[in-house]
């Protein structure tokens, strides 16, 4: 059913990222918990990487965890540990069928050595040489920790004369930093808010952004689908000028 409807699209070589907001009130809308909105949405994932695949993407990045998170409550990070790794045990198989590659990024060693153990096996379990699609999950995320930890490590690299300061590039800066992408072409964020929220900072220099009412729970194929489309009509310009 959903081939039947999905446009052929083909955005071979895009980077797209996705800040999924709106668990939290979709659950209170629904008189729900807040786990019962977390596990909602990672059922949209699993449709949403589906669609990417489809639409030829390079690479689909998922705002999942942010530094700031830590401050919500225990309970709620408790069952985001759990179904963290509920979701891999159930989705693994899928990505592995699909062939695509799956990578956490982010300092999520605070989640504990379960959720730790079960990303490693993901890792080698869908590291494929030439995925279809590769899943990027930010995990205990931060764009600004991430640059200041990029800074840190080419000062260091500086100082033990590995690299010069006239190397330093934004090339260099990319391979410093934890995102596993370089430019970021395509964010959306769900749930209405018009903010980055410490997203991917040094990556979004030219990137489309696009936002959506939308609670992610309810966020459709559809309405992901139409987000790309409008995505392959805009004129990229990067700061030149066409007459």
């Amino acid at each position: 059913m959903a081939d039947s409807k999905q446009p052929s699209l083909n955005l071979s070589g895009i980077n797209a990222a996705i800040i999924m907001d709106g668990n939290g009130r979709w659950a209170k809308k629904n008189s729900l918990n807040v786990t019962s909105g977390h596990e909602r949405g990672v059922d949209v994932v699993r449709k949403i990487v589906e669609s990417a695949a489809k639409a030829h993407l390079e690479s689909l990045s998922l705002y999942a965890f942010s530094t700031e998170n830590w401050s919500r409550p225990k309970k709620e990070i408790l069952g985001i540990k759990k179904l963290i790794i509920n979701a891999i045990d159930s989705q693994v198989p899928e990505l592995i069928s699909q062939k695509v590659r799956l990578n956490f990024f982010g300092d999520y060693s605070s989640f504990g050595d379960e959720v730790i153990g079960a990303i490693d096996d993901a890792h080698r379990a869908t590291a494929f040489q030439d995925p279809k699609l590769k899943l990027n999950i930010a995990l205990g995320y931060g764009g600004r920790s991430d640059i200041i930890e990029a800074t840190k490590l080419i000062a260091n690299d500086i100082k033990l004369e590995k690299l010069s300061v006239e190397d330093v590039s934004n090339e260099t800066i990319f391979k410093y930093l934890n995102a596993p992408i370089n430019e970021l072409d395509l964010l959306i964020r769900t749930g209405g808010d018009r903010r980055i929220s410490n997203f991917l900072l040094y990556h979004l220099a030219y990137t489309e952004i696009q936002f959506s009412k939308t609670l992610w729970p309810d966020f459709t194929e559809e309405e992901f689908i139409k987000c790309l489309e409008v995505f392959s009509k805009t004129e990229r310009r990067f700061g030149k000028r066409t007459l």
